[in-house]
């Protein structure tokens, strides 16, 4: 006897789709993905190597010759866990407008004659009341502690060197109202559990020897004992190369021309004439970001807020710094390499203006020569600019998009490499599946939304 079963066509139709996205996802089967990152800077290279940890077939698009040629190349070379202050504050209209008129202002302001910096600047100035900026504050901290934790975890786990060291970032003031000021702060950390120490200049001095030299010239510190230093661009392609030897491809040379979609999916990304297909994209690409994708109907708010670093040569060492020291006067850090100093800061609008300008060269020779006169020969310093992509709100972008297989991992400002692993490996958690560590449903690009406007899905797989 002969039995022939008739499928309903709706029936069939759903159990091939549901066969399809099983396939295509591979996660209940452990096959994973093939996952596209554009972008191989710090953030793109530590989402790259989390996504291969999880089994997933990772491609990476980059414009340059290596990794770590743009933001990444010379940063800070601070890891500031504590440190994760929004650039959006109270008061920083009223500091903004003084500094305007300052030799050496921390913040210099130039039109770059289009419409959306000023939009982005009043973005910005709405995230300057307490309560925002204490919003704002816990979200960085969030990821950036999450970030330290997994920073020891590679540490442990692959024993990656790249002039590390865990010695903590000493903030020192020259001033009574700095000092005021950073009790604010102090509130915060305390209510988000990051140790914190406020010490006496006598104190200062006992954290960084070299400081002796010059006591006299400060009202106090803030010491974060567990933030870290090192060079982010040995770091970024040390990582680099062990993701290559994870499986990781590599696409070096190759600029972004466009993005192929259908409204719904990103079906290709298209570099040198050659199409990227995948299952999943994720964009890194920091400052380059909003251009790329503002013809998808997606408005990034990152501008590229341009700051300078000089590294010099030490000819003393017990006259160097040991960690970082940050110099809050002109909002530089000062970081001690392996026979380095790195010299960092300032905060320039001008758009994607790169050439380098001497007079901001002339604010970090200040800083350090005067905190640290004798500790390197400024005379053979190089000089360096770099665009960081800094959002409104000063948290990073993370998570989905309006399109189904389109993720963004980008904006992290200033602390790139602070939240860099954090921010990863919660990229990495959302694209296999799993539950994030920490909370991450404020992070996305809806927390921009207004008027119940849709501006990210959650990511489904």
């Amino acid at each position: 006897m002969k039995i022939t079963t008739h499928i309903p066509i709706n029936y069939t139709n759903k159990l091939r789709n549901c066969c399809f996205a099983t396939l295509r996802h591979g996660l209940y089967r452990g096959l994973g993905m093939k996952i596209v990152i554009l972008g191989a800077g710090v953030i793109g290279i530590t989402t790259a190597w989390y996504l291969s940890q999880e089994g997933h077939q990772v491609q990476v698009i980059e414009r340059h010759g290596h990794a770590a040629c743009d933001t990444s190349f010379a940063n800070a070379g601070q890891i500031s866990f504590g440190y994760s202050t929004p650039w959006a504050a109270p008061g920083i209209p009223q500091k903004a407008l003084k500094w305007m008129f300052k030799e050496h202002s921390p913040l210099l302001m130039r039109p770059d004659a289009s419409l959306y910096q000023l939009k982005w600047m009043m973005m910005m100035l709405q995230n300057c009341g307490e309560k925002v900026y204490e919003i704002n504050k816990e979200r960085m901290l969030r990821i950036a502690d999450y970030s330290r934790e997994r920073f020891a975890a590679l540490r442990a786990e692959t024993g990656i060197e790249y002039e590390g060291r865990q010695q903590g970032t000493l903030q020192v003031f020259r001033t009574e109202h700095q000092l005021e000021v950073v009790e604010n702060d102090m509130k915060v950390l305390a209510e988000c559990g990051i140790p914190f120490e406020k010490l006496t200049p006598e104190a200062c001095a006992a954290a960084e020897p070299a400081l002796g030299r010059v006591q006299h010239k400060l009202t106090g510190g803030l010491r974060l004992p567990e933030d870290e230093t090192g060079d982010c661009y040995m770091f970024t392609n040390r990582l680099a190369q062990m993701c290559k030897d994870a499986g990781v491809e590599f696409f070096y040379d190759h600029r972004i021309d466009r993005v192929e979609h259908d409204g719904q999916e990103v079906k290709a990304v298209w570099a040198n004439g050659t199409a990227f297909t995948g299952d999943y994209y994720v964009c890194c690409l920091g400052t380059y970001s909003r251009d790329l994708f503002l013809n998808l109907g997606i408005d990034l708010p990152i501008y590229p807020v341009k700051g300078y670093s000089l590294t010099i040569p030490i000819t003393d060492k017990d006259a160097a710094p040991v960690s970082t020291v940050m110099d809050e006067t002109y909002k530089i850090a000062i970081t001690r390499f392996d026979d380095r100093i790195r010299v960092g800061g300032m905060a320039e609008l001008s758009g994607y203006y790169v050439k380098l300008n001497e007079k901001r060269r002339e604010t970090l020779e200040l800083s350090v020569t005067d905190l640290f006169p004798d500790g390197g020969d400024v005379s053979r310093a190089s000089f360096w600019s770099g665009l960081r992509p800094v959002t409104p709100d000063s948290t990073p972008i993370i998570g989905g998009s309006t399109y189904n297989n389109l993720a963004f991992n980008c904006g992290h400002g200033t602390l790139g490499w602070t939240m860099s692993l954090g921010s990863a490996k919660v990229m990495s958690d959302l694209l296999s599946g799993k539950r994030p560590e920490i909370d991450a449903h404020d992070l996305s690009m809806q927390r921009y939304a207004k008027g119940g406007k849709v501006l990210a899905k959650p990511i489904q797989l």
